[in-house]
């Protein structure tokens, strides 16, 4: 019963997942973090299967750390994308396909602006206003089309993204008790409380 929802607005981008680990009926961990950093600016929320996620978020993270050592810059937020759509299409039509869905929330500060990318396992990747995966979706989706503001403060930011959580904790008969929360903008990543 996994949940991740995204969000951007004027000038940042906020991340939620649920911190839950679950495998069928069992509840293995109640702390897990599902949102990587992989740059000072960059960051990937994941859902999926639990080998799968751990796996494909450690090589994406330290493949990214590698181009920033090589090259002595980091990778913008729609080239990062890009790759990371472009690794898990290969994984695809590989033997050993990964089930991950991704949301990837990053701030170019070479230009000033926030991105939010969706990606499925299938390696169908978008750039949107705002996201969600999981079962939360269902009910989220709705709640971000109608009060998103892509022009809003953080604090509208937040207030929309409890909507979402609180909505589906209301409506989802398994739902996620607790959320991690994490904004980037120009100042880099930081956690936050809801």
């Amino acid at each position: 019963m996994e949940c991740s929802f995204a969000l951007t607005g004027k000038d940042y981008v906020l991340v939620a997942a649920d911190t839950t680990a679950a495998r069928s009926i069992v509840k293995m961990k109640v702390d897990e973090d599902k949102i990587k950093t992989l740059s000072p600016h960059l960051l990937m929320a994941y859902s999926g299967e639990s080998g799968d996620t751990i796996q494909f978020a450690e090589y994406i993270e330290r493949n990214i750390r590698l181009y920033h050592i090589r090259n002595l810059y980091p990778l913008r937020p729609q080239s990062a994308a890009s790759w990371i759509r472009r690794s898990l299409a290969e994984s695809l039509r590989s033997r050993s396909p990964y089930t991950v869905n991704l949301l990837i929330g990053g701030y170019d500060v070479a230009d000033n602006s926030p991105h939010l990318y969706w990606v499925d396992y299938l390696g169908t990747m978008a750039s949107v206003p705002f996201a969600a995966h999981g079962y939360g979706s269902y009910f989220a989706l709705s709640l971000l089309d109608r009060y998103h503001n892509p022009e809003g403060s953080l604090e509208e930011g937040l207030d929309v993204l409890r909507r979402a959580i609180n909505e589906t904790a209301k409506r989802l008969v398994v739902a996620p008790g607790n959320y991690i929360v994490k904004v980037v903008d120009k100042d880099g990543i930081r956690e936050i409380k809801l």
